[in-house]
């Protein structure tokens, strides 16, 4: 897009080249113009200044018929000023000013370094910052670039109006992007969509010519969030294929596009979405962009958690293990009183609960969801002697106490809107007279407001309830003071914060500012506060909030199998232990599917479990299955949230297998889940990823709750219990196979069996319950590969349980089965 220099000694500024764990990137950054990613993918290996600058210069296209005259190449920032008609990197102008024109920006400086000074940034980042100017325009731009060593890719622009003359209009920013290259091969496409209680749906389609867009205008990234735009080799899976995909780390408006461009290029652009006139930076003040993170991954998806999850983890806010919590939502939703919250925390505390929230109707008048948000007092009616009862009583219990809270919302109809109208986002308005302010809401007085055509959105309530305005500082300061004062009066350990509408007003750059400015307040007040970030469920998930909070709300949906897919899919990004995931009662509130308990209990366990269910009206079996599995999770919580995710790539959709590997690879925990009819009698093979190769592991089934139905007349020969059906099936295969293997020996008698063969041996345990002699040509297993089995487990290597796998369970639908690995060598 600029003319290409004269290839000239090279240094490692002017062509850089980052390097961390298997990921590369080098940047041309000579001569005057926009510098250009020469490549970002895979570790190119040692490359001196010789072979850096072959490469720059190599990497330099032909100039193709009907267009510019010297070659196009995509820089960081691209414009119509080079030549690139596609998405440009960054766009605005100045009343006043030259008007229509792309900024012509030109290179000033490269500055390599350790880290940018964000204060995120941990020792080993490498770090450049790229310095561009338009001198005519009166504008620098500044782009920081950091590789991580986990080989995590982060960023961000600073746009600077350098004007100095008062009689200067501001620059009206249209957007400030980050547009990342990749190769042509990269030619499938994977975002996601979603609704409430359905967040974090796949989708995948071909990336043709053209432009993939996706736009959040929720005011923060919405159920519908893209979450991760990423693009692959054709059919990249889990653990295959090559993947690079990018996040913008922001929990406003924002967008995030795919664009094969008919030029000849391809590449991933995100940034903020802002309104026309939303953002003026005026002279001598600067706008910092959200971060772009960036990932790519030689083996899948899996191979974006493995190196995402182990950077979240660095600077986490996170300081001990995740306790269970439970949360009273749906135990008693709007009905509180103190003997039955009492109870309520009696029968968590029996089961092994460690954290007890108070979820909404707490405050001053919040009999309902029509009123009284934003009145942050402890109700005088419900807790005529305030919180202090039940805490005293939870803590009494072993338990600490969390409380939730709607900090950005306000009802109409309540003492603080009434009092300050003013501090409603986007204004009362006309339509809203009657919906509460000084008239109060009657049941089904709210459900009619902006009903009608022509509604404006600064007068629609969404759940009955408007925003806050956090942009004025009246507000912001008042709705500090009360959290401040709850956080000082009561013992709270915990904050549910939750956001349960979109803005439809107002500036969302000014309020998602002024968020963060709150929780950092709040938490700089209360440096040993957890909060946890829900948005009507999962509808606030991303690395902007995550930096300041230690939990998600994954969903409203505590339904297993809804819970599967979005907890599947949400830990692509997140590592398990942000993702709250709660037991819940048989019939789902959000579905009305009835589930079994040991379905509930399994698809909790994979994450920072919880429960959200009136433990007091369990029956007696129930309460013991789950203090099992509370005292399962506490003793598998080191592995699960410290481990690597992995995912095997299924054949068929109707079945799952997933788990967490020891960074160690000493032990892993995974299930086996059905989420419908299988498509075949037989279900495919397990197949255990992430395991070290040589290293020999047993496998078992791990018991949690009632055993999982199955439609099975017997189970695999490795699973069956010495003495079962299963197990004498198996040892009449393996005393046959060995006994017939050419080459080999074997004999089979009283349920054991042994088969010798041509470079190695298979010995089968007590009970035959292995079905799996290797007598015969070309079928041993070499180095003692395969070892016995015995009361439903089997020893084998890691590459065999990888390569060749187990015989599954033939569970019914909405079953799991849970498995632990653990190496004995």
């Amino acid at each position: 897009m600029h003319p290409v220099p004269a290839p000239s000694p090279t240094d490692p500024v002017s062509i850089p080249y980052l390097r961390a764990a298997g990921t590369s990137l080098v940047l041309d950054a000579r001569g005057t113009g926009v510098p250009v990613i020469v490549h970002w993918g895979a570790d190119l290996g040692d490359l001196n200044g010789e072979l850096l600058t072959a490469l720059a210069d190599a990497s330099v296209p032909a100039i193709s018929p009907s267009s510019i005259d010297v070659p196009l190449r995509l820089s960081l920032l691209p414009t119509l000023a080079e030549g690139w008609s596609g998405r440009p990197g960054v766009s605005g102008f100045r009343p006043g000013g030259r008007g229509g024109g792309a900024l012509e920006l030109r290179l000033a400086e490269v500055q390599a370094g350790r880290g940018s000074g964000s204060g995120r940034v941990l020792g080993g980042t490498q770090s450049l910052a790229i310095f561009l100017t338009d001198a005519a325009a009166r504008v620098a731009v500044r782009t920081d670039l950091e590789l991580s060593v986990e080989g995590v890719l982060r960023l961000r622009h600073t746009l600077t109006n350098t004007g100095t003359d008062p009689h200067l209009a501001a620059f009206e920013l249209g957007s400030l992007d980050v547009i990342l290259p990749v190769p042509d091969r990269a030619g499938e496409l994977l975002d996601f969509t979603g609704l409430w209680t359905h967040e974090r749906r796949p989708q995948r389609s071909t990336l043709g010519h053209g432009v993939w867009s996706r736009e959040s205008r929720h005011g923060r990234p919405g159920h519908d969030d893209s979450y991760l735009m990423a693009v692959g080799t054709p059919g990249f899976g889990f653990r295959t294929g090559e993947v690079w995909a990018t996040h913008l780390a922001w929990s406003g408006d924002k967008r995030a596009w795919a664009e094969n461009s008919a030029l000849g290029y391809s590449a991933l652009g995100s940034g903020e979405l802002l309104a026309p006139g939303e953002l003026s930076v005026a002279n001598a003040a600067s706008h910092t962009t959200p971060w772009t993170v960036a990932v790519y991954s030689a083996a899948g998806l899996d191979g974006l958690s493995a190196r995402l999850h182990p950077w979240i983890r660095s600077w986490s806010t996170i300081t001990g293990p995740r306790p269970v919590v439970l949360n009273t939502w749906e135990a008693v939703y709007f009905d509180h009183d103190l003997p039955t919250l009492a109870r309520l925390a009696d029968a968590a505390a029996t089961v092994g609960v460690e954290r007890f929230v108070l979820d909404d109707g707490w405050f001053t008048g919040r009999s309902d969801d029509r009123r009284a948000l934003g009145d942050w007092f402890v109700d005088p009616v419900t807790w005529p002697g305030g919180l202090h009862p039940l805490i005293e009583h939870v803590h009494a219990a072993g338990m600490d106490f969390g409380l939730w809270v709607e900090p950005e919302m306000l009802s109409l109809d309540s003492d603080v809107a009434r009092a300050h109208p003013d501090w409603v986002l986007g204004g009362v308005g006309e339509d809203s007279a009657g919906v509460g302010v000084g008239v109060g809401v009657g049941a089904g007085a709210g459900a009619g407001a902006g009903a009608g055509a022509g509604v404006a959105s600064a007068a629609l309530t969404w759940r009955f309830q408007r925003v806050l305005d956090l942009g004025n500082p009246d507000a912001f300061d008042w709705v500090f003071a009360r959290l401040n004062a709850l956080l000082t009066e009561y013992p709270i350990a915990y904050l549910k914060w939750d956001h349960n509408r979109d803005l439809l007003a107002g500036s969302a750059h000014r309020q998602t500012v002024a968020l963060y400015r709150l929780i950092d307040a709040v938490r700089a007040a209360h440096p040993g506060i957890e909060i946890e970030s829900c948005a009507s469920g999962g509808a606030r998930i991303d690395l902007g909030i995550l930096e300041r909070v230690d939990r998600v709300w994954t969903s409203d949906t505590n339904d297993p199998l809804e819970r599967q897919q979005i907890q599947r899919y949400s830990s692509v990004l997140l590592p398990p232990e942000y993702l709250g995931g709660h037991l819940g009662a048989a019939t789902a509130h959000t579905t009305g599917r009835t589930s079994e308990l040991s379905f509930r209990l399994a698809t909790a366990l994979f994450g920072s479990a919880g429960i959200e269910w009136d433990l007091t009206r369990a029956n007696e079996a129930e309460l013991i299955q789950i203090a099992d599995w509370i005292a399962c999770y506490k003793r598998l919580r080191p592995l699960l949230h410290s481990g690597v995710v992995v995912r095997a790539d299924p054949s068929d959709p109707a079945l799952e297998l997933h788990g967490v590997v020891a960074p160690d690879q000493n032990s892993a925990l995974f299930a086996q889940v059905s989420l419908a009819a299988p498509r075949a009698a037989l279900p495919e093979r397990m197949r255990f990823p992430g395991l070290a190769p040589d290293r020999r592991y047993r496998v078992a089934s791990l018991p949690l709750g009632a055993p999982p139905r199955t439609i099975q007349d017997a189970p695999p020969a490795w699973l069956a219990e010495p003495g079962s059906p299963g197990a004498g099936a198996a040892a009449a295969v393996a005393g046959a196979a060995g006994a017939g293997g050419a080459g080999g020996a074997g004999a089979g008698a009283a349920g054991a069996g042994a088969a010798a063969g041509a470079g190695g041996a298979v010995a089968g345990a007590a009970g035959g319950a292995v079905a799996g002699a290797a007598g015969g040509a070309g079928g041993a297993v070499a180095g003692g590969a395969v070892a016995g089995a015995a009361g439903g487990s089997v020893t084998l290597t890691g590459a065999v349980l990888a390569l060749v796998g187990l015989p599954a369970p033939l569970l019914a639908p909405e079953q799991a089965a849970l498995f632990t690995v653990d190496a004995v060598d």
